[in-house]
């Protein structure tokens, strides 16, 4: 698994920049960029106070099946415009 980029998509789907989880997590932001971009790695502590600010457990974090992961992908591809008529539809069904 890249932890970057799972930390990375965690990041986007709850609306946080690497600055404002830095500042929620107590991680570095220069840190935390070289990890988002999966230039550095990262200890299970801060990796656990990170998703403490994400308000997921590290289970949670490392639990991904590969379907979610490509459909993942494909909604962070959307517009917000595309996100907002897909969870609309979404909700219809």
């Amino acid at each position: 698994m890249d932890i970057g980029k799972r930390l990375r998509e965690l990041r986007k789907r709850a609306g946080f920049s690497v600055n404002k989880l830095a500042e929620w997590s107590g991680v570095s932001q220069s840190h935390l960029s070289k990890v988002d971009k999966s230039c550095a790695n990262i200890t299970v502590g801060h990796l656990n106070m990170v998703c403490d600010a994400l308000g997921i457990t590290l289970k949670e974090f490392f639990n991904v099946d590969e379907e979610q992961d490509e459909i993942s992908a494909a909604i962070s591809k959307l517009t917000p415009k595309q996100r907002q008529l897909l969870l609309a539809f979404l909700k219809s069904l």
